[in-house]
């Protein structure tokens, strides 16, 4: 079993920057993916951006330019560093690890970017 726990979500202006960490502890493989997905009132789960155990990233298009996902492995966390921060990225992200035939997935933490 696998338990991430998700810190950094709350309230930021648009064009501020916000950053999330999720720690993960339990029964981890070495090889494993690592990401943020996000999802709004009424819409669908969607990815934010994943991070591979040796580093090869991939980010969402609403994402690129603006978000920066990077990992510590000796410390089995995640990072988003949120820059830019626009009203259409108001949503809980939730973290996710996908290692060998599993997901797991934290309780979410809440980003609003509002004045």
């Amino acid at each position: 079993q696998v338990e991430l726990v998700e810190s950094g979500g709350g309230l930021v202006q648009p064009g501020g920057s916000l950053r999330l960490s999720c720690a993960a502890s339990g029964s981890i493989f070495r090889i494993n993916t690592m990401g943020w997905y996000r999802q709004a009132p009424g819409n669908q789960r969607e990815l934010v951006a994943t991070i591979r155990y040796g580093g090869i990233t991939k980010y969402a298009d609403s994402a690129k330019g603006r978000f920066t996902i990077s990992r510590d492995n000796a410390k089995n966390t995640v990072y988003l560093q949120m820059s830019s921060l626009k009203p259409e990225d108001t949503a809980v992200y939730y973290c996710n690890l996908h290692q060998i035939l599993m997901d797991y997935w934290g309780q979410g933490t809440q980003v609003t970017v509002s004045s």
